[in-house]
């Protein structure tokens, strides 16, 4: 056992004495030299000074100021500059007691491509290429909805350029009259696919009315021309707008503004966001801010409203509705206009439509923290059985559980995922890609894997290291981990528990096997015990698949010929041209390979050694 440091009181008064009356940034540390806080002032004398009075009301200051060794400063010019700071060093440090944002990702939207026939797809992150985007949208199946519904009503390719600019002949989304196949010329001409691409625009700006008016005439002058199946298809066009157009769950006047709906009950803060684009509800997300014991209200709100929105690459609306009165207002509304570009205001007093929306977002976010407090609930309750069936004597707070994934040994990928008190954590979860082992040796895959997690040299790993680690397999997957923790020389060590399924492979039916003994645990199929094992266990597999599918895709997408050292795009191109396809140059030989333009015989044999190898 490793020595604890010994902690030293913190002189304050001494600090404070010579510290700044400038705005700024401060870093709280324990005796460990973790930042613990991080927090802005306009004053950073009076704001830190009061941390240290003699009557301090808040539970979760008298906590911080027990830990504190010692506190780091660092001044800016103006409050702005402090607000984004602090924002970043959150990040950085991610600490105890800090309001810590969970889901700090940016947002998906529509993007429609700036090409001579646009594209319409999905699109996260940085804005870089040319064209418009529409959105933001709360999820990817919102975008993913908004396009299958948009194929329908506009035949544009949602098709990647690669394989638009390959194609010789209609695909089967033509057939399906999904799109107007304009990478084959004589299916439609530039001035019709230019039209249903307005058109399209006009209707991912909200501006459906006109779209259907515009529908309408053409429709008109098609049957006046006599152009009957022109008009069929604009009448249908028409049709399935309309059909659209009422399925929409909720539209007004508001063109753009963000509602946010707050709970906060026994710790545990909701907070609901609803995002209006165009005049159009997009949908609605639910956040669960991680909140460090007892907090202010308002202090919760204001620190996940900074985080959501200077995180990332987030579109910042020009009217954003809160739920709270904030007391730094007119400050987030100058930093908020500062990232934005343009004026962007805060409305807690709402009325009319926003009265509306601000009622349905706190709906949901109390409908949302009830069901989280609910699920929380069963979670501790199957902690609760779990350590009563180990006879554990201090409370479970990691479990992490590994399983291999592999296509009859090929891309190999290992998951590790973690639970903690309040279930799933999916930040430290961690994907592995198994290589230089026999295809299909998954003892030898789950070796490697936890050779790379644990390493033994290291002691900091001991403060994440789980309590019990579960070995998706039997006896031979769980040999692998304890021959690696034989001889650990970390201050902990984790029970390890083998997951071995069924002979049928059902849920209720797994083996659960203690490392050492290799005992059973006997546990009914309905124990709640048993329940939160299959959730790990079930939530590994899915993660191992999912990395798995991702690899092997990626190489299908891959051609052989890319990993070729001496052959580039254009080397390439001539051996697919002249060999007439990647399976002649497979089979091809030496010989017949050197007498391609610009390959040399010394690169013959290269191209030949690495295609058979």
């Amino acid at each position: 056992m490793s020595e604890q440091p010994e902690i030293v009181a913190f002189d304050s008064a001494a600090f404070l004495k010579n510290l700044t009356q400038q705005p700024g940034v401060y870093r709280m540390y324990n005796v460990k030299e973790d930042v613990i806080y991080v927090g802005k002032a306009k004053n950073l004398k009076k704001r830190v000074s009061s941390y240290f009075r003699q009557n301090v009301d808040s539970i979760k200051t008298q906590s911080l100021v027990k830990h504190i060794t010692h506190i780091e400063v660092t001044v800016t010019h103006t409050e702005t500059e402090a607000y984004v700071l602090e924002n970043n060093l959150i990040k950085q440090y991610r600490p105890r007691y800090n309001v810590l944002l969970k889901d700090d990702k940016s947002y998906p939207f529509i993007f429609l491509s700036d090409h001579q026939h646009p594209r319409l797809g999905n699109h996260r992150g940085p804005k870089k290429a040319k064209g418009e985007y529409f959105g933001p949208y709360p999820s990817s199946w919102a975008v993913r909805a908004s396009l299958h519904s948009m194929q329908r009503l506009f035949p544009i390719r949602q098709c990647e350029d690669n394989y638009y600019k390959s194609r010789s002949r209609p695909c089967l989304q033509h057939q399906l009259q999904r799109c107007a196949a304009p990478c084959v010329e004589g299916y439609i001409s530039d001035e019709d696919y230019n039209q249903q691409v307005e058109l399209a625009r006009l209707f991912l700006k909200g501006k459906n009315a006109q779209v259907i008016s515009q529908l309408v005439d053409k429709m008109e002058q098609a049957s006046s021309e006599l152009r009957f199946e022109a008009a069929a298809r604009y009448r249908d066009q028409i049709g399935a707008l309309k059909k659209v157009q009422d399925q929409q769950w909720v539209s007004g006047n508001e063109r753009e503004m963000d509602v946010f709906g707050f709970a906060y009950r026994n710790g545990i803060a909701s907070v609901q966001g609803i995002f209006v684009r165009d005049n159009k509800l997009l949908g609605s997300k639910s956040f669960f801010p991680k909140v460090p014991k007892i907090m202010d209200e308002e202090e919760v709100f204001q620190s996940f409203l900074l985080q959501f929105y200077l995180t990332g690459d987030k579109a910042i609306p020009s009217q954003i509705i809160v739920p709270i009165a904030l007391e730094e207002q007119s400050s987030i509304e100058e930093l908020l206009t500062e990232h934005a570009k343009h004026a962007v205001k805060l409305f807690k007093g709402a009325r009319g439509e926003k009265q509306r929306y601000l009622k349905l977002a706190n709906t949901n976010a109390e409908s949302a923290l009830e069901a989280q407090q609910n699920h929380q609930k069963s979670v501790f309750a199957r902690y609760l059985e779990l350590e009563k069936v180990l006879d554990f004597e201090q409370p479970i707070q990691r479990m992490e559980c590994f399983d291999i994934s592999h296509t009859s040994g090929q891309q190999t990928v290992a998951s590790c995922v973690v639970f903690n008190r309040d279930g799933p954590y999916k930040t430290d979860y961690r994907r592995y890609n198994i290589e230089g082992i026999t295809p299909g040796d998954d003892y030898a895959a789950m070796a490697q894997a936890l050779q790379r997690r644990y390493k033994k040299s290291a002691t900091s790993v001991d403060e994440k290291m789980p309590d019990i680690l579960f070995i998706d397999g039997g006896k031979g997957q769980l040999a692998q981990a304890e021959a690696h923790f034989e001889d650990w020389q970390g201050s902990k060590k984790p029970l390890l528990i083998g997951v071995a399924k069924g002979t049928s492979r059902k849920a209720g039916l797994e083996t659960l096997i203690l490392a050492g003994s290799h005992a059973t645990i006997p546990l009914n199929a309905d124990s709640i015990a048993l329940h939160l094992i299959q959730h790990i266990r079930d939530e590994s597999h899915r993660f191992a698949i999912a990395g798995h599918r991702n690899k092997r895709q990626k190489v299908k997408r891959t051609s052989k010929l890319e990993s070729i050292p001496g052959v580039g795009a254009k080397r390439r191109q001539n051996l697919l041209k002249y060999m007439g396809g990647l399976q002649e140059v497979l089979k091809a030989n030496v010989s017949e390979l050197a007498q391609v333009p610009g390959i040399s015989q010394e690169l013959a044999e290269i191209i030949h050694e690495h295609l058979n190898t």
